[in-house]
């Protein structure tokens, strides 16, 4: 039995593969202590550990720890005269007409950082050597004066010669061997020193929280019986051995929105579907990216509360929409949506535990687009009369009904979505109508279709168990590792064998971390340079076909680049230009075949009825079915394409997971892969 286990903010979700069996669960989380939140969904599958021999997760407690300010006390090392590095931060204003703007706080207060007399050059050559004795009487004075739980150094320069880093490593752990040690040339082995200076610190403030709770998990565990491989999900959409990231926790802030991500590729593609915007809407926010050919974009760069984390990671947008999203009123007597949420704990009102927050999933109540009594598959009641009463006020101020308040939010709502879909599409030179709309969590699929056709999208594919894609995405997930180094190299006749030489030895050392993991077998590599004009500021990824990289050569540069800066930029035009390569990506892959297999037939779907709702502006009776029994009505709306029966919106189709709905004009057909295919009509 294979489980994935991932923990959002609202619900923990579960999916677990025995054979042709799956069952699912989806159970409120447990802010406080997640891995309560994990148990109670291994309880509510009736799941015993002892049969399970794939046991994936994925959380958002490092980056809760990041947001609430609750990571380990950290210190600072760096080099004499960079005290200021975490505070001076860049001279950009992301909020350029914000008045009251202030740069984002760092993890670490300046009392905190320790200054070293050293210096690398970024040659790697020493520009002055360290003093091992005086070094070391600065970190015991410092490091004796609070109670520290993780160091993180970072030098000037340690990406290109990383000696200095480690000699400081070494002295602290032998002086301090209790503290959690983070080096920039071990996180993150690339130039600009703010960005690897972050990430470093991000890394050590993470790492108690993190390895404390994998520690609480995996003995709880031990206790009930497991003996299987237990593995977290990263960020880049890869998945490692607990014991991996236990040392490396940076990797593992955004697990939980790469592995929906993951989870869409594998289960759409069983349909045939390549090119897709997968589309999150879970309790808390929206996440959405844009996957070509099968593949989602790697990038090289993230942030969390405007912290910039240099780690490779699935490029996803996010936005505050999500079921749980509180609706309001700002000072200019405009309705907004977000980015504040009722969280897991009151959650929404109509969920009758104490929330009094009008809420995008109390609007969906009102309007009658959510039914209260199927709520994940009649396992949990919704209290209508509660959600009526927290949108009462908002009614009254703006002089609307209830129902036309609460379709207003969902609309707003919706307008924030496609805006996240077009930063990651339109603004990056992708047209979203070549694109297929994959919608998932608990909210998605309600959304989809009005979404879709505010983007022009005819096509919506929605997967089985749709509201806990992201666990299944855990065991799909293959375990992966990328390698990132900076090395400047103006493009000439010499360029293509230093290419291959420092490829040559990423593949290397990727290889020896995964066996040193314990994962045997064919590994698959993937190259990306970081290319820019000479002169230019910043640069733009070129991925390298590994099959062709033995016999790469310099007008094959020069065309790759041109066509990833034509993308970027919408102009080429390279011939005649110097152009530079700044860093080197290398990532290895261990295949993981997990496929989810046809949803079986199961007990005979409800009978079909009418319920009014008020959707888009308007009043209307909807037909209301369940998911199994799409491919079973034969009327009138019978899509007789292939022989599968298929229906006409409005629709709404309820699921064990999720509701979908289907809006008039476009028609739901069920696939033999089990996923669910809105056509526009």
């Amino acid at each position: 039995m294979r489980v994935g286990v991932e923990v959002g903010g609202t619900f923990t979700d579960l999916i677990a593969i025995d054979g042709n069996d799956v069952r699912v669960a989806k159970v409120p989380s447990v802010p406080k202590s997640p891995e309560e939140g994990v148990f109670a969904a291994l309880a509510a599958a009736n799941i015993p550990l002892g049969r399970v021999t794939d046991l994936v997760h994925g959380s958002t407690v490092a980056t809760n720890a990041v947001l609430e300010r609750k990571g380990g006390l950290t210190a600072f090392v760096t080099t004499a005269g960079f005290r200021d590095l975490l505070l001076i931060q860049r001279m950009d204003r992301p909020k350029i007409y914000n008045l009251a703007y202030q740069k984002p706080v760092a993890v670490v207060e300046r009392r905190d950082v320790i200054e070293i007399g050293e210096r690398m050059l970024s040659d790697g050559s020493v520009a002055m050597a360290l003093d091992e004795a005086s070094a070391l009487q600065s970190l015991k004075a410092a490091l004796s004066a609070r109670p520290f739980k993780a160091v993180a150094v970072c030098f000037l320069n340690a990406w290109a010669n990383p000696a200095h880093e480690q000699k400081i490593a070494e002295l602290i752990k032998r002086e301090f061997p209790e503290l959690y040690v983070s080096c920039s040339s071990e996180i993150s082995r690339e130039f600009r020193e703010y960005e690897r200076a972050s990430t470093t610190a991000l890394s050590a403030y993470v790492q108690p929280i993190i390895d404390s709770y994998l520690g609480r998990f995996e003995s709880r565990l031990e206790r009930e019986g497991f003996r299987g491989h237990f593995s977290i999900m990263q960020s880049n959409g890869g998945r490692l051995p607990a014991t991996a990231i236990r040392r490396n926790a940076i990797t593992a802030l955004f697990s939980g929105p790469a592995a929906g991500v993951i989870g869409a590729i594998r289960q759409t593609g069983a349909s045939g579907y390549r090119n897709l915007i997968t589309f999150d809407m879970g309790g808390t926010s929206t996440d959405v990216c844009l996957v070509t050919d099968g593949k989602p974009l790697i990038a090289a760069e993230t942030a969390v509360d405007g912290l910039p984390i240099r780690t490779p990671v699935v490029d996803i947008a996010s936005v505050g929409a999500g079921g749980g999203s509180i609706v309001w009123r700002d000072s200019g007597g405009m309705l907004r949506v977000g980015p504040r949420s009722s969280g897991a704990d009151p959650g929404p009102a109509c969920y009758g535990r104490g929330g009094a927050a009008p809420t995008i999933t109390d609007a969906h109540v009102i309007r009658g687009t959510i039914q209260p009594e199927s709520f994940l598959g009649g396992r949990m009641r919704l209290d209508v009369d509660a959600a009526q009463r927290v949108f009462a006020p908002l009614a009254k101020e703006f002089g609307m009904s209830l129902e036309a308040i609460a379709d207003s939010a969902i609309r707003l709502a919706d307008a924030n979505v496609v805006r996240a879909i077009q930063l990651i599409s339109t603004e990056l030179g992708r047209d979203p109508r070549d694109y297929v709309l994959v919608p998932f969590g608990g909210a998605g699929p309600l959304h989809a279709g009005r979404i879709a056709e505010d983007l022009g999208i005819t096509t919506i594919v929605v997967p089985q168990n749709a509201g806990v894609l992201s666990a299944f995405g855990l065991l799909a997930a293959d375990y992966s590792q990328f390698e990132t180094v900076t090395r400047r190299i103006v493009v000439d006749e010499a360029t293509p064998d230093a290419v291959r030489g420092v490829f040559g030895t990423l593949r290397d050392d990727l290889m020896g971390r995964l066996r040193a993991n314990g994962l045997q077998g064919e590994l698959e590599y993937s190259f990306t340079l970081q290319m820019r004009f000479v002169g230019q500021a910043f640069e733009v990824s070129v991925p390298v076909d590994p099959a062709r990289l033995a016999t790469l050569a310099v007008k094959d540069l020069y065309e790759l680049f041109d066509e990833a800066n034509r993308l970027v930029y919408m102009q080429g035009g390279v011939t005649g230009k110097k152009i530079e390569i700044v860093g080197f990506r290398a990532g290895a892959t261990a295949p993981e075949q997990v496929v989810l297999p046809p949803k079986s037939a199961g007990a005979a779907p409800r009978p079909v009825r009418m319920q009014p709702i008020h959707e888009n502006r308007e009043a209307r009776e909807c037909t209301v079915a369940t998911r199994g029994a799409i491919g079973s009505l034969r009327s009138g709306q019978v899509d007789v394409a292939g022989g599968v029966a298929g229906m006409d919106g409005p629709l709404l189709v309820e699921d064990e997971t999720s509701t979908i709905y289907v809006p008039p004009g476009w028609r739901a057909v069920d696939d033999p892969a089990g996923n669910l295919i809105l056509k526009r009509i």
